[in-house]
């Protein structure tokens, strides 16, 4: 049995809600990227606040592994 899901604080969730090209791409069909809030705040934390793992994962109530797994 898995364990629960430790809840993780967002101090900051995004203020809107995707991005979309001004312009269709005309690639090779690839699908959207989909971030959760959690990847999105430890995005924010490590590159925007350039906090270390170790911080950002204070901040947001987790461990630094956990933080890491969310990252990458």
């Amino acid at each position: 049995m898995a364990r629960p899901k430790k809840l993780r604080k967002i101090t900051n969730p995004p203020k809107i809600k995707g991005f979309s090209p001004i312009r269709p791409f005309q690639g090779n069909g690839s699908s959207p990227v989909l971030l959760d809030y959690d990847e999105f705040e430890a995005l924010r934390l490590s590159d925007y606040e350039l906090k270390s793992q170790s911080e950002a994962a204070v901040e947001m109530g987790i461990s630094r592994p956990t933080f890491a797994r969310i990252y990458e």
